[in-house]
């Protein structure tokens, strides 16, 4: 094959309701089972990591992947998985909205140590402070009505 390629992509979605419902005892097996997702699906997992009400992760991409097929898949497979699993008492499934943004190879690093590094960004942004900064920063057009439901009131 003659394509040669490095398409690099961040998703973030969240639980639906934006409920918190990702337990730290048994995120990190859940991380993995969204790495052999994504993986499986022949793309590269770069990062992953999140809230107890969403994830962030960044993939290499190929350019044969259809994005909206793979994050589909991740959350059908992932929703099944933790709910087979019964890691919360409450049916597990995650919102039908998600982001999506590129980057260059360059920034890899620091978007590798943004993922890292979830937990300590929370602690000074919400995740709707998070979100619509990205929205902003990458020039997406919005409309807040589309967004995900929020759990902390608008400004």
């Amino acid at each position: 094959m003659n394509t040669f390629s490095k398409i690099y992509i961040k998703i973030i979605f969240a639980v639906m309701g934006r409920q918190s419902l990702i337990g730290q005892k048994w995120e990190e097996e859940l991380f993995r089972y969204i790495t052999g997702v994504v993986q499986n699906k022949g793309q590269k997992m770069l990062a992953i990591n999140g809230m107890p009400d969403h994830i962030h992760f960044l993939i290499g991409m190929k350019p044969s992947c259809c994005l909206s097929d793979l994050v589909r898949e991740v959350k059908k497979a992932s929703n099944a998985f933790v709910n087979e699993k019964k890691f919360t008492a409450a049916k597990f499934e995650w919102q039908k909205a998600f982001g999506a943004f590129s980057y260059s190879h360059s920034a890899l690093d620091d978007v590798i140590a943004y993922i890292h590094n979830q937990k300590e960004h929370h602690r000074r942004r919400t995740f709707r402070e998070e979100y619509i900064g990205f929205l902003e920063k990458f020039e997406v057009d919005y409309r807040k009505e589309y967004l995900f439901e929020w759990i902390e009131k608008e400004p």
